[in-house]
């Protein structure tokens, strides 16, 4: 049986809006940090993939670094914020609001599951 194909071709394509967050600046408080969050391309999954593996040749090791899939992940997801703050200023943001940073931004791993899992 032959599948349909898409009659919508924007429906290929990463969202062009951003979605914008309310992250809690502290448990305590009622003041928020707005964040605009972009979809990911198939190929910035990628990037934020390969951002993690290190590989030594000499040592054939293969290291995960987290740390740098979420400078990428800043970087290139955040789009901006209310009150404006910087890449690097974003960085610094308290391990509570960073916290609730991660949650929102695209997660490469659940998107590369996600596409293996829809592949027949």
């Amino acid at each position: 049986m032959e599948k349909p194909l898409v009659n919508d071709r924007n429906a290929l394509f990463a969202q062009t809006e951003t979605e914008c967050h309310h992250l809690k600046v502290s448990p305590d408080s009622e003041e928020y940090l707005r964040v605009w969050v972009k979809e990911p391309t198939w190929l910035q999954v990628e990037q934020a993939l390969s951002s993690v593996m290190k590989l030594d040749a000499k040592t054939q090791s293969l290291d995960l670094d987290m740390n740098e899939m979420y400078k990428f992940m800043v970087e290139n997801f955040v789009e901006k914020t209310e009150p404006q703050l910087s890449g690097i200023e974003l960085l610094r943001l308290s391990p509570y609001i960073g916290a609730q940073l991660k949650e929102i931004l695209p997660n490469p791993f659940m998107d590369l599951m996600g596409a293996d899992e829809g592949n027949e």
